[in-house]
This record gives structure tokens, C-alpha cells and sequence, in this order.
């Protein structure tokens, strides 16, 4: 029992609905109020770059993005990792794994971006790459749970075909997926505008989020981001975690019984 409620307590520490939940409310309040100038505000303050001149539109575009991404990193993987390393007798371990990794993946470029510490490229990069191997089998995981309680055959379909857009293939997989499930169109070529002014591809942004939602090669099929496709993202993650925790409680039934 002490072994089980430690491996609940550390679940709970790594899960974080809270880290993207709260912006994504207040901005999609902002903008339900008329108040694009208040959501530019606050979505520059989440993501930390500069978003004065974004239209509406864009807007809507990157809380969709911001969000997906933010849901899988802070959810979907870091339950994936709980429940693959646990079933090998390591408990909480694959949680605190995957966050580790995936916050040491972004720290050297933020810490070089917003303190002006020099960082260590090579170790940069290697923490990338390694976040992107760990991540491969969670972000189709996760793609997969959005086609299942999206509309399957045009996430599918987008999966396949969109999925190059971006630049890193684990987040065009994800984004890709998603943009087929709610039928909206995600990507495009405009890079966002870093707080010193600087279109730079380089750059991590805060908060969790990667370079490869700037795009450079166009964007997925699908009609315009609306505030209905904000509500609707909701009920996608919302719809995923329901599935996940359904597989996960048959598979423990599965077990118990054999």
C-alpha cells in the first residue's frame, strides 16, 4: 500500500494539467470577450515571445498548438512512460524519467536565450535528440488516441500525409493528427517573432513548447481556427485521457484475472 500511494504521489507531481490549462482558459476567455489585445498579452506572457501583431486567427492557431503539445508532454507521455516502466517493477519511474528528459531537452537553449549564459551545444543537442527518441513511441501514442476519439479517417489521413510539415517529426505527428481529428487547419509558413524582434528557428520557447511549431513549409487541410475549435480541442484531450484510463484499467483487469 505505501509502495502504491508513492507511486500515486509522484504520478500526481509529474501530471500537469495545470501547467497549460489555466492560459489556454484565460486567453480563450479574453478572446470570447472581445479583448484581443488582452489575449495577445497573455499569450505572449505563456510562450514568451512577441505577439502584438498576431490576427485573430493566428491566435487561435498557436493556443491550439501551444495546447496539444502542452497536453502531451505534460499527460499523455508522462503517462506512457508511468505505466511502461511500472509494468517492469520500477514504479514511478518512467514519469520523473520522462519529465526530466524532457525538460533538460529545452533548459540550455532557454537558459542561453533569456539569461545570456553561454551553453554547451553539444550537450544541447544530445538532450534533444535523446527527448526525441524517448518521445517517439508517445507522440503516436498519443496521435493515435486523437484519431480514435476524433474523426479517424482525416487524422489518419493528415497524419500520413502533414506530418513533414514541421520540423520535428514527434510534434508533426501530434499536430498533424489532431488537425485531421477536429477538422481545423494547424501549420503555416509565418515563423512567430521572437521578444527581440529576431525570426529565430533555433529558439525553445518556455513552458514546455519546442521549436517545431514554426513552421516553414505550409500549413494542413482544414477550415480556419475558430473559437468553436477551442472548445472542441478540450473535449479531444478530455475524450483521450477517458481512453487511455479505459485501456489502462483493462489491461489491469487482464491481469488480475490471469
Amino acid at each position: 500500500m505505501l509502495a502504491f500511494a508513492w507511486s500515486v504521489l509522484v504520478l500526481y507531481m509529474t501530471l500537469g494539467f495545470r501547467q497549460f490549462s489555466h492560459h489556454f482558459t484565460a486567453i480563450r476567455d479574453a478572446l470570447e470577450a472581445g479583448q484581443e489585445n488582452r489575449a495577445r498579452e497573455l499569450l505572449a506572457h505563456w510562450q514568451n515571445l512577441d505577439a502584438s501583431e498576431l490576427p485573430r486567427t493566428e491566435i487561435l492557431r498557436h493556443v491550439l498548438e501551444y495546447s496539444l503539445l502542452a497536453a502531451h508532454r505534460h499527460v499523455f507521455g508522462v503517462f506512457f512512460w508511468f505505466v511502461a516502466l511500472s509494468t517492469l517493477g520500477l514504479g514511478p519511474a518512467g514519469a520523473v524519467l520522462y519529465r526530466l528528459a524532457e525538460f533538460a531537452g529545452r533548459y540550455w537553449a532557454y537558459r542561453s536565450r533569456v539569461t545570456g549564459t553561454p551553453t554547451h551545444d553539444r550537450l544541447m543537442d544530445l538532450s534533444q535528440t535523446l527527448f526525441g527518441l524517448l518521445d517517439h513511441v508517445p507522440a503516436r501514442m498519443t496521435a493515435f488516441g486523437f484519431a480514435v476519439v476524433g474523426n479517424f479517417e482525416d487524422a489518419v489521413d493528415a497524419w500520413r500525409r502533414h506530418a513533414v510539415l514541421w520540423l520535428r517529426p514527434n510534434e508533426g505527428t501530434i499536430l498533424s493528427a489532431a488537425s485531421g481529428a477536429l477538422g481545423v487547419r494547424l501549420g503555416g509558413q509565418a515563423a512567430p517573432v521572437a521578444a527581440d524582434g529576431a525570426r529565430d528557428v533555433s529558439r525553445t520557447l518556455n513552458q514546455g513548447d519546442s521549436p517545431s511549431l514554426i513552421e516553414a513549409e505550409g500549413s494542413t487541410q482544414g477550415t480556419p481556427p475558430s473559437m468553436a475549435h477551442l472548445r472542441s480541442v478540450v473535449g479531444l484531450i478530455w475524450r483521450s485521457v477517458v481512453l487511455w484510463m479505459l485501456l489502462l484499467a483493462l489491461l489491469s483487469l487482464a491481469n488480475l484475472i490471469g
